[in-house]
Order: C-alpha cells, then structure tokens, then sequence
C-alpha cells in the first residue's frame, strides 16, 4: 500500500470515530444535581467557609467608606487627628481580619471541594461495579477511566471555590450597588448606561464558551481512549509493525484534542479583556462626569475617592462571574458524561424479594434458553439440558457455538432473552446475585492478574483464607513449586496483568484462586489452554479429588480434559446436537466422535 493511501484510510478512521457536540442549553436541573454532593456538608464546611466569605465581604464594603468619606471628608478636612489615628487603627484591624478570614475560607473550601470529589469519584466507581457485562461490551476501559479520573478532575475547581465565589460575588454586587446609590444616584446611573452593553456581547461569548468545552471533553476522551488501547495492544502493534500508523493515529487524535484547547482557551480569554474594556469606559465616565459633580458642589472629594474604590470593586467580581460561569460550563460538560454512567441501569438487576441461598448444591436446569448479544443473532436457540449436583459437565463445539454462553448465563453476567434457568430449582433471576455468584468461581483462558503480591492474588477470591490455605490450594493445582522458585515466594510482587509470569503461571494461579473460593460451582473456560502437557497431568489428578461434591462446567477442546466427564455436550450454532458420556458418544460416531479423530490425527501429525 502506498504512503497516501495509508493515511487516507488512519485519517478515515480518525473521521468516522469522532462524537458530536450537541448544543443544548444549560442545564440547571443538571446541576443543582451536582450540587447535591455538597448536602451532607452544609452543617460543618459550608456554612464555616460561607462565614469567613460574608466577613471579607464585609470588610471590604466598609473600607471605603471609611477612607473616603469619614477619613477625607471629616478627619483631614477638619483636621481632626483623633479620629484619623482611630480610623488608621480601624481600618488596620479591618484589613487583618480579612486577612484571617481569607486565610480561614480557603482552607475550609479547599477541604470541602476534596471531599466532594472524593465522595463523587466514590460513588461513580461504586456504582460502575455494579453495572452488567454489556455496559463494559458496549464502552472501552479508556473511556471509562476518563469519566472517573479527567471528568471528576474538571470539577475540582467549581467545588473548591466556584460555587461559594458564585454566591459571595453576586452578594458583593449587590451590596455595591447599594452603596453606590447611596452615594451619588445621577453617577451611579451614568455608570451603569454600559451594563446592557456589557450583557448582550458576554451572553452570546458564554454559548460560544459552552459548546467549545463540551467539545474540549469529547476529544479528551478519544486521546485517553486511544491511549489506553495503545498500550494495552503494544505487543500486538510492535508484532506487526504498525507503529508508524499508530503514531500518525495517535498524532491526529492528539492535534484535534490540542486544537479544541486552544479554542476553547481563545473564546475564554475574551471574556477578561472585555471586562476590563468595560472597566476603562466606566473609569472614563467616572472621571468626566464625577469631576464636573464635585466642581458643582454636587459630590464631596470623599464621595468622589469613595466612588472609584467601589467602581473598581465592581468590575472585579463581574470578571469573576465570568470565570465562575466558564467553571459551570465546564462542569456542565464533565456532570453530563458523569451523570450518563450515574443514570445508566444495570441490566442484570437485582430482584426485589431477592432470595439468599447460603448453601447451594449445583443442580442447573435450563428449559428452552434463548438468548441474544445484540437483539439480532441468536447465540443459544432453545437450549434445554440438567445437569444434577455434583456432576462435571463438557461442553464441546467450535468457535461460536454457545459455549461460554452457557457459562456466562449460569452466572448471571447476563439475562437469558428467553426460556429458564433454575440453579436447584430457583430461578437464578430470583437468586440475590452475591449470593449467587459468591458460590460460583469461573477460571478464564485469559486470566488477569492484578497487581500485588502472589499471595493476594490467590486470596483474592476468599480474602478471609489463611496463608496455609492459600498455600494448600496452590499445592493442589501444582502451582506451588514455581511460586517457590520465585524472588520472594508467595511474597514476589506482580505487575499489572502478571506480565512476569508466563500465561500457563497465570492460568494456575487463577486456578488456585477459585479452588480457595471452596466454590459448589466451578466452571472452567478454556482454562487448561495454556498450559503444557505436564502440568495438565498434575492438574488432572487434582481435580479428580478436588471436583468431588461440586458441579463443574468444562469447557475446552482437549480430549484428556473432557473424556472423564460425566455428560458432554456438543453444541453448534447455540443448538445442543450430542448429549451423553465419552464411550456413548463415541459408539455414537457423530460430531464428537469426529472431534476426537481429528485431535488424534493432529497429535500424529506433530
């Protein structure tokens, strides 16, 4: 393929993954719902930093009365200098009482905006354990990990400061504009001739402001997404050399997130100048008129000094609005993608009488099962077999056939379209699904490993085990000698996925893990797959005293994994076609009698 045809198709690829910015209005409802997370504070923190915020406020109306009128127009004029040395005292002590306050207000809002986050970030990850298998088919690990790390992130800033400096600037206007009045009404109203102005040009910057945001956390998203992947797929990128083209995806993703930021951050930053715009037309006003004011006697030098404080005072927290706003508006844009995961339900949702069962046996019935991933293609077509207490069960057939269904429908990770499932005659969706899937351990061809020690990986389905259980339990699948031979024993430290371990290591380590969660159901999936021709031996004979009083679903393609089964099932396109023992089916020279010849021919072969 030529060099322009391969970044026609990395930039088609790039184009047709991209979300679109949708313009809505702002959504209050939205975020008095984010708000919410500040309830249970609102009788400690909130109120506290709420205080210390009134009593700058406070402070700072009153300095300038005091400097203008009372300090010019009565201490110095009159020349009183008893009451200037008061007033010096006065204001003095006023300014170091803000200084506390201020000091005060930003530990407290500090405190109070880590908590909301923490108590969010809480809940969001709480919440999305909670979720069904198909929420995670449907959605990547990058994606999901943006909204719970980058999206709460972006709210830090509105929780730790916006929203009191939202409530506390629009108090202070208030009271500026009270004071202004009271001063001198025909430059208060000269002043204000701009505001109209000023309101017009800074609404339609704050639609623009919004929809750029918006637009920054979508492209974010697809950077971490794709950054995710990346690294997850790096053995598979370098194996067929497609660094180059990961590169040059990775560069457009990176240049359209870049770009979105620098738009984002120009409409920004308009705000400021205009404000200040603003502030220089007012100033000009103040200065025009009020000096004519005070040459007519209409206004005292003091009221004169007193007004330009308050005037630049006033710009002041109409610059921070703004800046509160474009925080609102980025936690618009954050809360609408937190609260899309918040909102979501769980598909496979608990009952609401649902019953407890402590002690199952492992009788499973399925009558006439059906069942769909997507709504369109059937992967079981009215499946029905029983399989009694205790019995070791194969399933058998290729790629596709509905074996791993089977699996995943006794365990509930997902709701069979139709028919029943029972698991000793309750119906698993009547089943509370801890107690369920607490007596249920599944081992995976592609286990995952978490980071930790050996030790707590095998416990990690039975966190209350004993080390001598955990030892015992490594021992009977014969996973206990190269854990010895390891740098620190059961203590040796993992990496993420166990990528020190080989993938057979793997494959036994999480097969002590579900031995130690002493299951009444144990189903294997391909779990033998990895492992060498020895190991197998040793696990074999393990599990002929370890299956004893357990129901067991296999499901592998090796003969000596499934020959010792009680029943075997070949299944093909989600339908049951043979049911029966090794020897029956065999006599029977069907499917599987064809399954096991090929087997037999392959190991000629090699």
């Amino acid at each position: 393929m030529e060099e322009n045809q391969k970044e026609k198709l990395i930039l088609e690829r790039f184009r047709y993954s991209q979300d679109l910015v949708i313009d809505k209005p702002f959504n209050w409802q939205q975020m008095r719902r984010l708000l919410s997370y500040m309830k249970p504070y609102t009788r400690n923190l909130l109120p506290l930093s709420f205080m210390t915020v009134i009593m700058s406020m406070a402070v700072r109306l009153t300095i300038p009365v005091l400097i203008g009128v009372y300090t010019l127009d009565k201490a110095i004029i009159e020349k009183d200098m008893g009451l200037l040395v008061t007033l010096v005292f006065i204001i003095s002590a006023l300014y170091l009482l803000s200084y506390m306050a201020n000091t005060l207000r930003i530990r407290w809002m500090n405190v109070l905006g880590q908590n909301v986050i923490y108590d969010l970030r809480k809940h969001l990850f709480t919440h999305v354990q909670s979720l069904s298998h198909r929420f995670f088919d449907q959605r990547s690990a990058g994606s999901i990990l943006v909204r719970i790390m980058n999206d709460i992130n972006s709210l830090q800033e509105l929780f730790t400061s916006g929203v009191i400096n939202l409530l506390t600037d629009f108090l202070l206007l208030i009271g500026i504009l009270f004071i202004l009045f009271s001063l001198n009404i025909k430059l208060t109203i000269a002043i204000m001739i701009i505001l109209p102005i000023m309101f017009f040009i800074s609404t339609n910057l704050r639609k623009k402001i919004r929809l750029s945001w918006q637009k920054v956390r979508i492209k974010q998203a697809k950077l971490n997404s794709h950054l995710n992947e990346s690294i997850q797929g790096i053995r598979v990128t370098q194996a067929f050399t497609q660094e180059k083209e990961n590169i040059q995806f990775f560069n457009g993703i990176n240049n359209e997130n870049f770009q979105s930021w620098k738009e984002a951050v120009q409409k920004n930053s308009a705000f400021g100048p205009f404000v200040e715009i603003t502030n220089a037309v007012g100033t000009a006003i103040l200065i025009w008129y009020g000096s004519s004011l005070v040459a007519n006697g209409e206004c005292t030098i003091g009221e004169f000094v007193s007004f330009a404080f308050y005037l630049g005072m006033f710009w002041e927290p109409i610059s921070r609005l703004g800046q509160v706003y474009n925080q609102l508006l980025i936690g618009m844009a954050s809360s609408e993608r937190i609260f899309e995961f918040l909102d979501e339900k769980p598909i496979v949702a608990e009952a609401e009488h649902a019953i407890t069962v402590d002690d199952l046996k492992g009788h499973i019935q399925f009558e006439n099962v059906e069942f769909s991933y997507d709504g369109k293609r059937k992967a079981l077509n009215g499946v029905s077999f029983s399989i009694q207490a205790g019995e070791t069960v194969a399933l058998v057939g290729h790629t596709g056939s509905g074996k791993t269904t089977i699996a995943n429908l006794i365990s509930r990770f997902y709701d069979a379209t139709g028919g029943s499932i029972k698991i000793d005659g309750y119906p698993v969706r009547d089943l509370s699904i801890n107690s369920l899937r607490s007596q249920i351990s599944v081992v995976l061809q592609d286990t995952f490993i978490f980071s930790g020690t050996i030790m707590e990986n095998i416990r990690f389905g039975n966190p209350d085990a004993a080390d001598e259980e955990v030892i015992a339990a490594a021992k009977a699948v014969g996973a206990h000698d190269f854990i010895m031979q390891l740098s620190n024993g059961y203590e040796t430290e993992v990496e993420e996925r166990g990528n020190v371990l080989s993938v057979g290591e793997r494959q036994l380590l999480s097969f002590a893990r579900a031995l130690l969660a002493n299951p009444k159901i144990l189903i294997l999936d391909e779990a033998t797959a990895s492992i060498d021709t020895e190991t197998e031996v040793n696990i074999q004979k393990a599990l002929k005293e370890l299956l004893k009083e357990r129901t067991a679903i296999i499901i592998a393609h090796r003969l000596s994994t499934i020959r010792e089964a009680d029943q075997i099932m070949v299944l093909d396109h989600g339908n049951i076609m043979e049911k029966g023992n090794h020897d029956t089916l065999m006599e029977g020279k069907g499917i599987y009698c064809e399954f096991v010849k090929a087997q037999y021919r392959m190991l000629d072969v090699g």
